[in-house]
């Protein structure tokens, strides 16, 4: 079955039931765009992060502040993080009251909160705060820093992740955290203004992914890698209609974990390769580890199937990344070192099997502009 499957209701706001006072929900947006003054290319992020609407309010309740940590009283907002990786990399939070936000409960979703505003085809919106605002409110977890963007999306291919993310599963809320990517290579175009300076942003060099996650709390370890800038070492031509997404970690179902898992798909000029061990069928095995020197953190990925094999190492300098910052909706904060980058490159060797059963090699790939993340729960 294929794994290019778009489903608009696996991308709706989630927050239904019990999620509503102890879940999150948000829409991840990473894209690149050069810099209309210099030429320069600079990857960004755009993320709509809901967290316990049920509890509602004029203003945004911060879990960490003192007197809430004191009273048992749980964060409750929208937030909209944006931000830059590379030199100067920086993550800005802009936070709203419920009061403030309007979210669609049905297909194609929607996310309005002032000039910002998130759908399947829509982006738009600004975060800006000053030095002085950071260091007055450390709760907003974020730089100082302005962003303004405005653009249009077509989401190009999907992946379905499958059983995991099926309506039974979502309905019983069992998994701690779910994943639909539906815009694993997703076309932006419109602009963006960061600090000052001008991009623009065109489908044919904005290397964009689109996806969501939803639950009550995080997978550790949490891995995530994709990218759809992908060249062929074999034949020195682009892969223009190629992309690769890998996510997961320690999946945990009705509290019980089902040990080191990962998702994976790569769509490959056309034809379909993937390693999910939710499809039983497809027989995925699973290595992966990732290590971190003084310069860079690592991540190699090691996968086998009844269909083929993908063998993935990436690196991203820290110097580019940021550690991104997150309340669970208990208001805890248990992922304090989660590394999130979008320059990453690395190597993939891509194989599939004969009639036989043998590996052969289908490419040798070389990956760049790489979404990358590694992070695990505080101990």
């Amino acid at each position: 079955m294929s794994f290019n499957i778009h489903d608009l209701n696996r991308n709706v706001c989630m927050l239904k039931g019990p999620l509503r006072s102890e879940g999150y929900d948000w829409w991840w947006h990473s894209f690149t765009g050069v810099n209309v003054r210099t030429g320069e290319e600079r990857s960004f992020f755009v993320e709509f992060f809901l967290c316990n609407p049920e509890f509602g309010g004029r203003a945004p309740t911060f879990g960490q502040l003192p007197f809430c940590r004191e009273n048992g009283v749980k964060p409750s907002y929208l937030m909209v993080k944006a931000g830059a990786w590379g030199e100067g990399a920086k993550q800005i939070h802009r936070f709203f009251g419920w009061n403030k936000a309007s979210v669609s409960q049905v297909a194609p979703y929607s996310v309005l909160a002032d000039d910002c505003f998130a759908s399947d085809f829509v982006l738009k919106g600004s975060v800006d705060l000053s030095e002085e605002e950071c260091a007055e409110h450390p709760e907003y977890m974020c730089s100082a820093g302005k962003m303004r963007w405005d653009l249009r999306l077509d989401k190009q291919i999907a992946f379905n992740v499958g059983y995991g993310a099926a309506k039974p599963f979502r309905a019983a809320q069992a998994f701690e955290m779910y994943w639909h990517a539906e815009g694993m290579k997703t076309a932006y175009a419109g602009e963006v203004e960061f600090d000052g300076e001008k991009y623009e942003v065109t489908p044919e060099r904005c290397y964009g992914y689109a996806d969501k996650n939803w639950g009550r709390g995080f997978t550790s370890p949490w891995v995530w890698l994709s990218s759809s800038d992908l060249f062929s070492n074999l034949t020195g031509k682009a892969l223009k209609n190629s992309v690769f997404d890998i996510g997961g970690g320690q999946p945990r179902v009705a509290g019980i974990s089902l040990g080191r898992q990962l998702l994976s798909a790569f769509y490959y000029e056309g034809r379909e390769f993937e390693f999910n061990f939710s499809k039983p069928a497809l027989f995925t095995q699973t290595r992966f580890d990732c290590g971190e020197t003084e310069t860079e953190i690592r991540w190699h990925v090691s996968q086998t199937s009844a269909y083929g094999k993908m063998e993935t190492r990436i690196s991203c300098p820290k110097s580019e990344m940021l550690f991104m910052n997150y309340e669970a909706p208990d208001g805890s904060m248990p992922l304090k070192r989660l590394w999130n980058g979008g320059t990453g490159k690395g190597r993939i060797k891509l194989y599939g099997r004969d009639d036989d059963g043998k590996l052969f090699l289908v490419d040798d790939i070389r990956a760049e502009h790489v979404g990358c993340e590694y992070g695990e729960r505080c101990k």
